[in-house]
């Protein structure tokens, strides 16, 4: 999968400080820094507007930019970003440095997909989704936007867990295997349903089963009225010959 660079307006930043950064900010900027991959960090100006579109759009930090100051493009993915408290705008923002063919330990986004197509949705269940990303190990040229997790076939009071997914190639997870991604949780009510129809299926199955069983000292089934009865020998009939005739 090739992954996707963006380039983004920065300028170097001649000074560094507190007093600095708050006149970076009375001008419309936000001050950030470049650093990694065994060189210095650098000092740089981001513009408030934009840089509040790229993470108002989604996926900040898992987007490679391509930052140009003083001639020299440098390939970064965004760290970490500090918001104001009160008013929720960018304070301070952070980038690592890329080299080539390096590899970057990353956060990715759960997607959930299919769920409303399982069969415990569709009996009244709801989705719950447990882990919303997941730590993965990656080449920088590599990085998933997201990773998809497939709960079409999921009843109620089942999960999904990580090992249950197929990575891209070449990604690595960082989280454990046996973690779980989404359940179907029951219906208001339903271990009670569930008990219920327990009980009365166990229920039905005892009555059935003295029925068919006779009880202890009951007389045996008389025969039907008009049926003859056994035939008896004739009076005086001879008995067999023992041994059959003999011959004279």
């Amino acid at each position: 999968m090739a992954t996707t660079v963006k380039e983004l307006k920065a300028t170097a930043r001649p000074s560094v400080g507190k007093g600095a950064a708050r006149a970076e900010r009375r001008a419309g900027k936000v001050p950030g820094v470049i650093y990694g991959n065994n060189q210095p960090p650098l000092p740089i100006s981001v513009e408030d507007k934009e840089l509040r579109q790229r993470i108002l759009a989604g996926r900040f930090l898992t987007t490679i930019y391509d930052i140009e100051l003083e001639g020299k493009k440098h390939r970064v993915i965004p760290r970490d970003f500090h918001l104001d408290p009160v008013r929720d705008f960018p304070i301070h923002v952070d980038f690592m440095r890329l080299g080539e063919g390096a590899s970057i330990r990353i956060s990715v986004p759960l997607h959930v997909v299919k769920s409303e197509s399982s069969p415990g949705v569709k009996r009244g269940g709801t989705v719950n989704i447990v882990t919303h990303s997941i730590e993965l190990e990656c080449s920088v040229d590599n990085i998933p936007q997201y990773v998809e997790a497939d709960a079409s076939g999921l009843e109620i009071g089942y999960s999904l867990h990580l090992a249950d997914i197929k990575l891209p190639a070449g990604v690595k997870s960082l989280t454990r295997e046996n973690a779980t991604l989404v359940t179907i949780v029951p219906p208001s009510g339903y271990a009670e349903e569930q008990k219920a129809a327990a009980a009365a299926a166990a229920a039905a199955g005892a009555a059935g089963a003295a029925a068919a069983t006779p009880a202890a000292g009951a007389p045996a089934a008389a025969p039907a009225a008009g049926a003859p009865a056994a035939a008896a020998p004739a009076a005086g009939a001879a008995a067999p010959a023992s041994g059959g005739d003999k011959k004279k």
